[in-house]
């Protein structure tokens, strides 16, 4: 299947992670020109360099999305190097694992800034350009805790949540405008950040981790973890051409995880 997404540009933020890195080099196989980003620059540019190596295009930028000062350079250079922005991949790192309540401010604040605030400065710096194009994706990872929420994971239910609403409201703002908007969200996908969740747990409740992923494993309807490639062609899809009439929607990559309808 074409996905037709040749001629356009992606920007990918946690690409040098599980998740982020498989999206990246999804699109780049789809024939996409791909801007690399993550805290870690060098994780970008192991993701920027495989994908080179497989003949696509790409550059790789550290970015912290804390700092918001960032945003207007980092797409300047994007633009630059690559052209304007089409295809954007909201996907920020979590936040550590804690409890909802009795969190201090200041965490507060500094996790809805990097998870939250990025995500609305980024968006509305790259909207103009696909207004004009009258084109574009803006498609955005959150966590199947903003459908049930995780113990202990009490920072990224709360916030990543409030970017399902944001999500859905611009859905409705840009549709006319050839823009969907939607948002992807993860089971157990086998990557870093799953295991470290893993050992988190088994350290908390005096387990073996080996147990605690078989716990986990079984609560599956699917039977196992899923493969960051099986999350990032969902994502390459909604990217695509042929996904022009999904907007607003929230797609559950998880193995028939979660409970609810």
């Amino acid at each position: 299947m074409d996905l037709g997404l040749e001629d356009k540009v992606a920007l990918v933020h946690g690409a040098g992670g599980g998740l982020g890195g498989a999206i990246a080099r999804a699109l780049a196989r789809e024939g996409a020109a791909v801007a690399v980003a993550d805290i870690d620059g060098g994780a970008a540019e192991a993701t920027r360099d495989a994908i080179l190596a497989g003949g696509g295009r790409a550059v790789a930028l550290q970015w912290d999305l804390a700092d918001l000062a960032v945003v207007e350079p980092a797409i300047a250079r994007i633009e630059a190097e690559l052209g304007a922005i089409g295809v954007l991949v909201n996907n920020t790192g979590g936040p550590p694992p804690t409890p909802v309540s009795g969190q201090a401010p200041e965490l507060w604040q500094k996790q809805f800034q990097a998870m939250v605030l990025s995500v609305i400065a980024i968006t509305d710096r790259v909207l103009p350009a696909m207004r004009a194009a009258r084109w574009g994706r803006i498609i955005t990872s959150t966590s199947s805790g903003v459908i049930a929420p995780i113990a202990n994971l009490g920072l990224s239910n709360a916030l990543r949540s409030s970017l399902v609403g944001w999500s859905k409201t611009l859905a409705r703002e840009v549709g006319r405008d050839g823009i969907t908007a939607n948002i992807v969200l993860p089971g157990r996908i086998a990557t870093a950040r799953i295991g470290f969740l893993d050992e988190q747990k088994a350290k908390r409740e005096g387990r073996d981790v080996a147990e605690v992923i078989a716990e986990s494993t079984a609560s599956i309807p699917v039977g196992r973890y899923g493969d960051p490639s099986e999350y990032a062609d969902v994502v390459a899809f909604l990217a695509s051409r042929r996904a022009s009439y999904i907007t607003g929607s929230i797609i559950r990559i998880d193995g028939g995880l979660i409970q609810s309808i």
